[in-house]
């Protein structure tokens, strides 16, 4: 059964570069979102996000009209749901748990234009088990249809989880270069998705049932989250012992079997910052290392925040003539990781927020990725032009290594910096 029509729900950082791929391969392919500032936009053949060569992509596909975008699910022959899966509200101190609230407003949306033979593919990353609770939803939205976890391989609809597993910045050439983990329902589920990425794909589709790729999706994730917090936890080592943590983390490098990752204010993203939660949620007795690194790297952010009040101190005794409120703060960079747009579970952003509430004058904001700061809610903050931040601050608080901030050679011995990445160490 091949399949004519794609319809892609949820038309972001994952949903849009996929339909773009699709439809860059002549499929017919249906967005849907139910943001109509996207939709519209990306009707025009414009991107509402940044990520390097979509566009291109994009604004093609759309004139050749492969590509719509829509608010309402219309008829496909194959549906991928790539929605949000964020956390529910939880006390401090409590494990967050899963909110699949989009995934069920996409099944429900999708139910009503489902027909036999159809196939649909949850993208989002998700807890083990959202697979099939999806599948559930879907059944009691059509009673009139059967699916996988009654009929199994006779099943009407076919379902499966294939998660993404790209990097922001290269998107478009890892949706075509990267392996994909398929797992389906059953097994002819697993194999209609191979056929349905191998429109686009160039790397190996690996088949397995849905419960092992949402795992492989988190394990992959909770991984690096271990890994970053070894060498976060390190960083604050080696401050208390006087030590440039990446001058000691380039030489234990050095060994050949040693890779030690790069410290930072924290984690962020959608991913490494939310997938090892969804793990300890569902297994906290079993999940403690995870549950550990998580604590650390979410506690980061506190221990730059204290950097950040000690430089003031210092600056203010090396300056007695000044006061608190005399101090220019500019924060450089306020996405989640260098060079993009996305402000997701960002530290730099939170770090940028709470050093904005806690100090008495305006704070500077450079962010060469963003245009105003309508995209986040900041008081007592302004975003200005990294060409002319130097010459308006006292303190520099290095968040994120964008690449303009990398080719920053000298900086005033008068600045005094709080450099989370290494770039601009004294």
């Amino acid at each position: 059964m091949s399949f004519e029509t794609v319809s892609v729900v949820g038309l972001g950082y994952i949903g849009l570069p996929t339909a773009a791929m699709f439809a860059s391969r002549k499929k017919k392919v249906i967005g849907v979102d139910i943001n109509q500032h996207a939709v519209d936009t990306i009707n025009q053949g414009k991107i509402h996000i940044v990520e390097p060569e979509l566009d291109m992509i994009v604004n093609a596909a759309v004139k050749e009209g492969y590509l719509k975008a829509v608010t309402k699910p219309e008829a496909a022959d194959a549906f991928l749901i790539a929605v949000p899966t964020p956390f529910l509200p939880c006390k401090d101190g409590e494990v967050p748990a899963p909110d699949l609230s989009y995934i069920e407003a996409a099944s429900k949306a999708i139910a009503p234009v489902l027909k036999k033979g159809d196939l649909v593919i949850l993208e989002s990353t998700s807890p083990v088990g959202a697979t099939e609770q999806m599948a559930d939803w879907l059944a009691q939205a059509r009673s009139d249809l059967t699916f996988p976890q009654t009929h199994g391989e006779n099943a009407d609809i076919n379902i499966a989880h294939c998660p993404e597993r790209v990097l922001p910045g290269h998107v478009v050439r890892e949706l075509v270069e990267n392996d994909r983990v398929i797992g389906g329902l059953t097994p002819k589920c697993s194999q209609r998705s191979v056929e349905l990425y191998q429109t686009f794909v160039q790397g190996d589709c690996v088949t397995t049932n849905a419960r092992t790729a949402e795992m492989a999706k988190l394990t992959e994730n909770s991984s690096r989250d271990v890994q970053i917090a070894f060498a976060n936890e390190l960083s604050v080592i080696c401050d208390k012992l006087g030590i440039n943590v990446w001058e000691l983390i380039a030489l234990a490098n050095r060994h050949p079997r040693v890779n030690i990752l790069q410290p930072g204010p924290g984690v962020g993203g959608h991913c490494i910052a939310v997938d090892p939660w969804f793990i300890v949620s569902k297994t906290p007795e079993e999940a403690r290392m995870i549950h550990m690194a998580r604590r650390v790297n979410d506690e980061k952010p506190e221990w730059v925040i204290n950097k950040v009040k000690l430089a003031i101190a210092e600056f203010l005794q090396d300056n007695p003539e000044r006061t608190a409120s005399d101090v220019r703060i500019t924060c450089f960079g306020l996405a989640f990781k260098p060079d993009i747009d996305d402000l997701r579970e960002s530290p730099a952003l939170s770090i940028a927020q709470e050093i904005a509430d806690i100090h008495p004058s305006v704070v500077n904001f450079v962010e060469p990725n963003i245009s105003n700061l309508s995209m986040v809610s900041i008081k007592n903050a302004k975003l200005i032009d990294f060409s002319h931040s130097m010459i308006q601050t006292d303190i520099a608080v290095l968040l994120v290594d964008h690449k303009e901030f990398k080719q920053v050679i000298n900086i005033p011995d008068s600045i005094k910096v709080v450099d989370t990445k290494g770039c601009w160490v004294k």
